[in-house]
C-alpha cells in the first residue's frame, strides 16, 4: 500500500490552489486565556462549499485524464464531500451524478442541487449508497470520486495543513476531526514532514468512536448505525486511512455530544463564525481538556460550517 509524502501534497496544492480559497487563520483571546495555550483556528467553514472537502475533490477531478472527465464523475455522500464535488465538477465543465441517502441534511441537498449535479436518492444505509453509485457508473461509465480512502483525496486535504503551517510553523499540535480520516491523514503527513516534532492528534465523538477504537486496538473496527449531532464523522476509516494514521498519528481522543454542542456554540458566540457539529470536536477536546493546551501553539483545522438553520442542534 503506497503512502503520499509531504511532496505529493505540495504537487496537489500547485494543481488546485486556482480553485480554492487560502483560508483566514482565526484566534480568540478568551479561548487562549480559557486553555491556557495559543490556539489558531484555520477555518476551513469559510473555504468554498462551506467545507475543506473541495481540496480532495478538486485534485482528485484535476488528476483524471481528459478521456476520463469526458466520462463525468459519481460519488455517494450525505454532504461535504457531495458539495464539494459537485461544485468542483461544475468549475471543470464535468458532469457529476451524486448518490445521496434521501436523509442527508437538506441544507446540503440544496447545495448539491445548486452547483447543477444530477441527484440519485437512496435508503439511508451504505449497502443502499454503494449499490446506486455501482449502477450509476455502470449506466453511465462516470468515474468514481471516493470521499476519503484515496491518495488524490487524501493529498488535497493536507493542503489545508500545509497552509497553516507555512503561516505557523512552530506549531506543537495539531487537531483535526476525524471521520473517514482523509483530513487527518492527509494533515499528519504534511505536518510530520515539515517537522517530525509536532504531535497530530485525531478528535471524535465518543458516539462514533471506530477510529479511536481501531487505533487503540491495531486493527479496523467498524462502529453500526453511529448516534452523533455530527453527521459529517459517522464513517469509519478505510484501510489506507486506517494505515496512515497508524504509522504517523500521536493519538486519538474522543468527547461526548454535550461537549461538542458547547464547544459550537461557544465559537458561533465568541468568535463570531458558524461551524458545524464536525468542527466543534477538536475544539471540544481542548475546552473539557482531553488534549492538554498549557503553553502550548496548537493549531485546528476547523473543517466545516454546512449547518441546517432550520435544526440547530441547541434547539432540538
Amino acid at each position: 500500500m503506497s503512502i503520499p509524502s509531504l511532496n505529493d501534497i505540495q504537487k496537489a496544492h500547485r494543481r488546485i490552489v486556482s480553485l480554492i480559497h487560502q483560508t483566514p487563520v482565526l484566534t480568540s483571546s478568551s479561548f487562549n486565556a480559557i486553555v491556557g495555550g495559543q490556539v489558531f483556528f484555520k477555518c476551513e467553514n469559510l473555504q468554498k462549499t462551506g467545507s475543506f472537502k473541495i481540496r480532495g475533490a478538486s485534485n482528485a477531478i484535476l488528476s483524471l485524464s481528459d478521456n476520463e472527465r469526458e466520462k463525468g464523475v459519481t460519488t455517494h455522500s450525505s454532504g461535504n464531500h457531495a458539495q464539494a464535488l459537485a461544485y468542483a465538477a461544475q468549475s471543470l465543465g464535468i458532469k457529476a451524478t451524486i448518490v445521496m441517502p434521501d436523509d442527508a441534511p437538506s441544507v446540503k441537498k440544496k447545495a448539491v442541487a445548486g452547483y447543477k449535479a444530477e441527484i440519485r436518492y437512496c435508503s439511508p444505509t451504505p449497502e443502499a449508497r454503494e449499490a446506486m453509485c455501482e449502477e450509476v457508473q455502470r449506466k453511465t461509465g462516470a468515474i468514481f470520486i471516493p470521499s476519503y480512502n484515496d491518495n488524490r483525496i487524501i493529498t488535497g486535504q493536507g493542503t489545508a495543513a500545509l497552509e497553516l503551517l507555512k503561516l505557523h510553523p512552530d506549531l506543537d499540535i495539531i487537531l483535526t476531526p476525524i471521520g473517514g480520516g482523509g483530513l487527518l491523514s492527509g494533515s499528519v503527513i504534511a505536518a510530520k514532514g515539515i517537522n517530525s516534532n509536532i504531535q497530530v492528534i485525531g478528535t471524535e465523538p465518543e458516539a462514533a468512536n471506530d477510529a479511536f477504537l481501531s487505533f487503540k486496538k491495531g486493527e479496523l473496527i467498524l462502529v453500526n448505525k453511529p448516534n452523533t449531532i455530527c453527521d459529517g464523522l459517522k464513517t469509519s476509516l478505510g484501510d489506507l486511512t486506517f494505515a496512515v494514521i497508524s504509522s504517523y498519528v500521536t493519538d486519538i481522543v474522543t468527547v461526548d455530544e454535550n461537549s461538542i454542542l458547547q464547544a459550537m456554540r461557544y465559537i458561533w458566540e465568541r468568535m463570531k463564525i458558524v461551524i458545524e457539529p464536525s468542527s466543534a470536536v477538536p475544539v471540544a477536546a481542548l475546552l473539557s481538556g482531553k488534549v492538554e493546551a498549557h503553553n502550548k501553539k496548537i493549531g485546528i483545522i476547523i473543517s466545516g460550517g454546512n449547518v441546517d438553520l432550520d435544526h440547530l442542534p441547541w434547539h432540538q
